[in-house]
């Protein structure tokens, strides 16, 4: 139970991190980029990349199975 509840607070401030870099860089609209270089720069930027991997894990520690328990004890 421990483990989810840092697995989610993990989450929640990688997600908080990526979604805010992504609104800072629409800026990049305004100096004349196109939307696809726009989203060309995003994927390539591991800040806005954090906003998947924070998703992916208030996800995995929300929805995890209990027989996964047995693993994370090892871990």
């Amino acid at each position: 139970m421990f483990l989810r509840g840092i697995l989610f607070l993990l989450g929640i401030t990688l997600t908080v991190i990526g979604l805010t870099n992504i609104i800072l860089y629409l800026n990049l609209l305004v100096n004349g980029y196109t939307f696809l270089e726009y989203v060309n720069f995003i994927i390539r930027r591991f800040e806005c990349l954090s906003l998947i991997i924070g998703i992916l894990l208030i996800y995995l520690s929300i929805y995890r199975r209990k027989k996964w328990n047995i693993f994370m004890i090892y871990c």
